[in-house]
Formats: C-alpha cells, sequence, structure tokens
C-alpha cells in the first residue's frame, strides 16, 4: 500500500476514533504490508486485530505526549498520520467566525491549540522515533482555508490562522527532520469537505458531489501520500494529489 515503506512497518495514528483516523486505520489494516498500528484517541478503541495497540491519552496536553513518548521509547515510527482537529465545539462556544467583531483570544488559542501547537509538539515529542535512516512519512491534516494565497472569502479567522500556522510548523519540522533522518518525507494535507463531526453544521451549503466519505478520503491521502518523495518533504496537497499555494 506504501510503497516506500518497508514489510512490517510501524504506524502510529492520532485522532484515531475520528472519522478520517479511523477510516486510516481501518484501510492501513486491510494491508499486509503493516506490522504495529498505535492508534490514539481519547477514547479506548475495540479493534480485534492483534497489530493494533489502542493508547487512550488526550495528547493535546503535555501529559498526553509525554506518555506516548515513553510508550514509543524511541521505537522507529514509519509513519506518523495526525487527524486530530477542531472546527466548532459547543461545550466552548466554539464557531467559526463571519465576522471580525466574532473574533475572541478565547477561539483564537484553543483552534490554534489543537490545529496548529499540538501536531508540531507531537513532532517534537516523537524526534526520537523519527530519527535516524529509516523511511519515515509524518503526513498531518491541514485545509485548504490555511492557504493565505487561496483566501478569497474570508471569514474563519481562528481556523484559517491555526490551518497556516500548522503549515509553517509542519514545514519548519521538515528542514530540520531532514537533517535528522534523510529519508523523512512531511506533508500537510487537504482532505476536503468530509462527512465528519467536523464539518456536519456546513454540509448544507456543499454539492452532494464534493462532500466525501471518510473511507473515500483515506483511500485519496494513502495515494497522495504513496506518491510522494523525500525531496517533496515539507509540501501541501489535496485528496486528489494536487499541490496547493501556501
Amino acid at each position: 500500500m506504501l510503497d516506500y515503506l518497508p514489510d512490517r512497518y510501524t504506524v502510529l495514528v492520532t485522532g484515531a476514533s475520528g472519522g478520517i483516523g479511523h477510516a486510516v486505520l481501518q484501510h492501513l489494516l486491510s494491508s499486509s504490508q503493516v506490522g504495529l498500528i498505535i492508534a490514539v484517541s481519547r477514547q479506548p478503541l475495540d479493534i480485534a486485530d492483534e497489530r493494533v495497540t489502542s493508547l487512550p491519552l488526550d495528547v493535546t496536553t503535555e501529559e498526553g505526549r509525554f506518555a506516548l513518548r515513553e510508550k514509543l521509547n524511541g521505537q522507529p515510527v514509519h509513519l506518523f498520520f495526525n487527524a486530530i482537529g477542531l472546527l466548532h465545539d459547543d461545550t466552548q462556544h466554539l464557531q467559526p467566525e463571519k465576522r471580525l467583531d466574532q473574533l475572541t483570544a478565547g477561539n483564537l488559542q484553543a483552534l490554534m491549540h489543537v490545529n496548529a501547537f499540538t501536531p508540531a509538539l507531537l513532532i517534537a515529542a516523537l524526534s526520537a522515533s523519527l530519527k535516524g535512516t529509516h523511511a519515515c512519512i509524518v503526513a498531518s491534516l491541514s485545509a485548504r482555508v490555511g492557504s493565505i494565497t487561496d483566501n478569497q472569502l474570508g471569514g474563519w479567522y481562528s481556523y484559517r490562522a491555526s490551518k497556516a500556522a500548522h503549515n509553517m510548523l509542519l514545514k519548519t519540522a521538515a528542514i530540520e527532520l531532514k537533517r535528522l533522518n534523510k529519508a523523512s518525507i512531511v506533508l500537510c494535507l487537504h482532505p476536503g469537505t468530509t462527512c465528519t463531526p467536523l464539518s456536519e453544521p456546513f454540509q448544507s451549503r456543499v454539492p452532494n458531489e464534493k462532500l466525501f466519505t471518510p473511507g473515500f478520503v483515506a483511500s485519496q491521502l494513502l495515494d497522495v501520500i504513496n506518491k510522494r518523495t523525500p525531496e517533496e518533504s515539507g509540501s501541501f496537497w489535496d485528496w486528489a494529489g494536487k499541490p496547493i499555494e501556501w
């Protein structure tokens, strides 16, 4: 399934209980090439496959990232797929802003923390498992609205800013990881509008042909990952395999 990686490779999926994360997990399990999947989510997963180790951790916290690092203990990770993301949350009264007067420091802090800081801090926590000489792919979900060049409509201040920050942090990490592991590939990925709880409040405005199932998105993203090379580390791609401008 992923030609760049060796047989019996080790995978880490964060956000493994979410729509896209779980679909990626299921697609990977359909391949005999996979040796071990460490599935991280806030709640334990019940998957009847001996290759899956479920870790119930909140990796948006320092304690959760420390526990993950301790569990891995420097074990090489060949694929790290990050599917953690936040757009709205009723309990925190978070909704995408349509106007400047809806923008708050709390919204900015919450979305920056989950969408930008957490992926970068995870890479930092996992550096011992990523460095070396082994083939290594880091793929993290971004969003096209994080493209500064592509921003023609405005709005969604916190989400746009958090995904733009995500892209900068991943691009910067790609440069350092190349020094630590020449075989590393770091990718920012736009999944398209996927039928998950994250997009649910906004699906009515999306044409049916542009609202994708998690299974379709997982298949597409894994195909995009499979076609990338170390020379393309630190790049930004959509679900159809087309590069996105920063």
